[in-house]
């Protein structure tokens, strides 16, 4: 087990597998980075050398009162990858993650980076504004904040059906699969839970995207019921011409584990490009 530890002293937890060339993985809300355990193993036996954390409030990272905003974030990741001593990573972020690597390569310019991939992300702005009208309706997180409070355990059981698909295909993912995803999600901390869900939700990162100019790959189905396709990934690649869409047709927000062999191989592809 690793860990860096920020300048306002909150400890963040890392894994780093293999060697090669580096793959930095960003995880979703309400999980950590064993959401990406399929995909580090898979690239880690490929010649690969992959890292992935536990966002700040969440797996195995301390659970801070403050500091649950994407600058934080970014800063958290900075600190990693400067600790690994890496360069020419490919940064992966999947939903909430993505706009976690989004902010990192604005804010610290794309240092260390050679290759940008989002995956279900939120980004560019997934709530609804005056400017936004595609986004989610703001009254769905004052909901799911509103659950949290009243019973966080249920609504994150309730939420998995909606993450995996399964209560349009069932048997998309096991059992087993969404017993684990509810125990990761436990591990997190109620107030980080809650607070993100303001940060992802109100998040403007057009601006930022629109000037990013590394090869991008954004993978996303066209049957996200979390994170609808339109005003995220489609909307990203007008933002970003030069990036590569792949819509997986059917494929729920957790692609990552419902369709597992082709995410890996694209992603795989993506590397080798």
């Amino acid at each position: 087990m690793a860990f860096v530890t920020a300048k306002d002293g909150t400890r963040i937890y890392y894994k780093d597998w293999g060697t090669g060339p580096v793959v930095f993985f960003s995880h979703g809300w309400p999980l950590s980075a064993d959401m990406w355990e399929q995909q580090m193993l898979f690239l880690a036996s490929n010649g690969y050398r992959v890292i992935a954390h536990d966002r700040r409030g969440f797996g195995r990272s301390d659970q801070t009162w403050t500091g649950y905003d994407y600058d934080t974030f970014a800063d958290d990741i900075a600190l990693i990858l400067e600790t690994a001593d890496v360069q020419d990573v490919t940064l992966v972020g999947f939903s909430m993650g993505g706009g976690d690597v989004v902010r990192y390569i604005s804010k610290y310019r794309g240092a260390r980076v050679a290759k940008l991939c989002l995956t279900g992300s939120v980004t560019p702005f997934f709530g609804k504004a005056t400017d936004n009208p595609e986004g989610v309706p703001m009254d769905v997180f004052d909901g799911m904040r509103a659950a949290l409070v009243k019973d966080r355990a249920q609504f994150l059981d309730d939420f998995n059906p909606l993450f995996f698909g399964t209560n349009k295909v069932p048997g998309a993912v096991s059992r087993g699969v969404m017993t684990q995803t509810l125990q990761i999600a436990l591990t997190s901390g109620i107030k980080g839970t809650y607070d993100c869900v303001g940060a992802f939700s109100e998040t403007d990162f057009r601006a930022e995207m629109a000037e990013i100019t590394l090869p991008t790959l954004i993978i996303h189905g066209d049957d996200d019921q979390v994170v609808p396709l339109a005003p995220t990934g489609a909307a990203a690649k007008k933002l970003m011409p030069h990036a590569e869409l792949k819509v997986y047709a059917g494929a729920p927000h957790a692609l990552t584990a419902t369709h597992q062999d082709r995410y890996n191989a694209d992603l795989l592809a993506f590397l080798q490009s």
